[in-house]
């Protein structure tokens, strides 16, 4: 048998690892790991084209599997072009890992031809980045970057020299045990009880989710029920726990609807659970404040904590529901859902008051037909400006649904990328791109890897010529807008003449046939929808304080934007309220 080479050594431990797929582009430096994979049928390289599509995809892929995903650059400038999507998908704690090949290891340090040190300007956005100076540190090195990029949720960056993947592996390695999933933590039991103690002794309690309630869904809500306490959500919270909740006060933050903002204010308590919610400014200062997070991190560096405990939300859940007294008195859960079904009952027109008629479309009403239309089990991914907004207030979430963007970086031009990685997982789901005209056309080349591999990826296209969410911090600042107007084609046109299925839709009437024909299409897809740049959208609560860095506006031009089914399931919660 022929001896391997460190490049097939470290394809066959990416296998081992679970790793399915290698996004990138080739080139020199990396070819022999280009090659390895070739010969290697547990791992397929996914020619992309341009590495931050390749991030972006590999970090798509491991929100939706949960398993290590894959991305690798070239040289120089072929990997710094991943370093955006890593960022992303490490301030998301997606387990990836990124392979940066080098120039050739003797010229290291000499100026030679596309030298950049990797191993240094990748630390920022990663767990771990080391560079592999000799065959001698595999596969030990390998290792342990997996079990950073998985152990600790986000990114491992490995560095290769050209000349070192293509020397000879060491003799006798040994094949190490991987880790491959993430413990639950169980917090320590001096901080359940003191948490117990401040529950029992608080009146009135409020729970704030994120993403950390992922797969703690029941227990939220049997916790919430027993301590009659409502129940609001962060945006990453939204696809785990508003569906199926008699809790829900909708959402706070920047892109907030209905009583969540008060309910967080006007509590006793309020117990942040698996969310590093990164705007304090819609956090109070005047309440006691609890946080349970499984990464400790994260524990009070937004707000003033009175308890940090440490800890898996539903682990912690699970030791607190025998434990605290049941709440008897409704009353301040009632006053929230009722609050929260009148703060929607207040902007629901916005997006159904003469939607047949209103051209450019609406882009609320876009959302919500795509909402009506779309798969039970759809992933959305969704780019970052004012689809952030239609995605959070439109799509309603179902315990099968999948929302991804990147709602902690902030990057423009995620959700064409993302689709291409969720897609792979399984062609069969639905995969829907709620991208703006601004991130469409910051990566639009990678439309062809879709036509490339046959993806059937729904891309909707929300065209409305500008970057509008700049053009809404611009009216913040008094500053009139400027360099935000995009000159656009017809999409729809350039996905046709890309050999895709493309149509162009002006009219509100046909809205919904256009995407049932997209839908319907076996492979991918673009649905450019000509939308109001005009509808923007504000929070529910403003200060001063907020403006910096978002935008936000009482100007009479911005719409307060509709909320879709969200109305009806306010007004279902309202059954459960005792009368007087």
């Amino acid at each position: 048998m022929a001896k391997q080479n460190v490049a097939e050594q470290f394809v066959d431990i990416l296998a081992r690892a679970g790793v399915r797929r290698l996004y990138g582009v080739v080139g020199d430096s990396l070819n022999p790991v280009v090659d390895a994979v070739r010969r290697n049928s547990a791992v397929e390289w996914i020619q992309v084209r341009h590495e931050e599509t390749a991030a972006f995809a590999a970090g798509a892929e491991a929100q939706i599997t949960g398993r290590l995903a894959a991305c690798a650059g070239s040289c120089g400038p072929g990997n710094l072009h991943l370093i955006n999507g890593l960022y992303d998908a490490h301030r998301s704690m997606a387990p990836v890992l990124a392979l940066a090949s080098h120039i050739p290891s003797a010229e290291i340090g000499l100026g030679y031809f596309q030298e950049t040190h990797p191993d240094q300007l990748f630390r920022e956005c990663s767990h771990y980045s080391e560079l592999i100076s000799s065959p001698r540190q595999m596969p030990r090195l390998l290792h342990t970057a997996i079990q950073n990029a998985v152990g600790r949720g986000g990114v491992s960056v490995v560095s290769l020299p050209g000349d070192i993947a293509s020397e000879p592996a060491p003799e006798k390695s040994a094949e190490t045990a991987l880790v491959t999933t993430r413990p639950t933590v169980r917090p320590g039991d001096a901080e359940i009880d003191a948490l117990v103690r401040m529950i029992d002794e608080a009146g009135k309690v409020t729970l704030f989710c994120g993403s950390g309630t992922a797969g703690a869904h029941a227990e939220v809500m049997e916790f919430a029920g027993k301590i009659k306490s409502p129940v609001g959500h962060a945006l990453r919270g939204k696809e785990f726990i508003q569906y199926d909740n008699e809790f829900d006060v909708g959402m706070s933050g920047l892109l907030g609807y209905g009583a969540a903002y008060e309910a967080t204010h006007e509590c006793d308590l309020l117990i942040l659970l698996g969310t590093d919610f990164p705007y304090n400014a819609f956090l109070p200062d005047d309440v006691r404040i609890a946080q349970v997070d499984v990464r400790p991190e994260h524990l009070g560096r937004r707000s003033r904590l009175d308890l940090a405990v440490w800890g898996d939300v539903r682990e912690t859940l699970r030791c607190l529901i025998p434990r605290v007294r049941p709440k008897d008195d409704r009353r301040f859960l009632d006053r929230m859902l009722k609050k929260h079904a009148d703060a929607l009952e207040g902007v629901v027109k916005a997006y159904t008051r003469k939607v047949e008629k209103h051209v450019p479309l609406h882009p609320e009403y876009v959302a919500s037909v795509l909402d009506e239309l779309a798969d039970e089990d759809a992933v959305f991914t969704v780019d970052t400006g004012m689809c952030n907004v239609w995605a959070a207030r439109y799509l309603t979430p179902n315990g099968r649904r999948r929302v991804i963007g990147s709602f902690s970086h902030g990057s423009m031009a995620n959700a064409l990328p993302m689709a291409i990685g969720a897609q792979f997982t399984d062609r069969r789901r639905q995969v829907v791109s709620m991208s703006g005209d601004g991130g469409f056309t910051m990566l639009m080349g990678d439309f062809l890897t879709l036509v490339q591999y046959d993806l059937p990826v729904k891309v909707v296209l929300f065209d409305n010529s500008s970057l509008s969410m700049v053009e809404l911090e611009m009216l913040v600042a008094g500053l009139p807008s400027y360099g935000t107007h995009n000159k656009n084609p017809d999409f729809a046109a350039v996905a046709r003449a890309c050999g895709a299925f493309g149509v162009r839709v002006e009219k509100p009437k046909q809205l919904a046939g256009a995407l049932k024909d997209a839908f319907r299409h076996k492979g991918p897809a673009l649905v450019d929808v000509v939308t109001d740049p005009n509808a923007l959208s504000i929070p529910p609560k403003i200060s001063a304080e907020m403006v910096t860095g978002f935008a936000l506006s009482a100007s009479k031009i911005v719409l307060d934007g509709g909320v879709g089914r969200m109305l009806q399931m306010a007004r279902s919660n309202l059954r459960n309220v005792p009368r007087p």
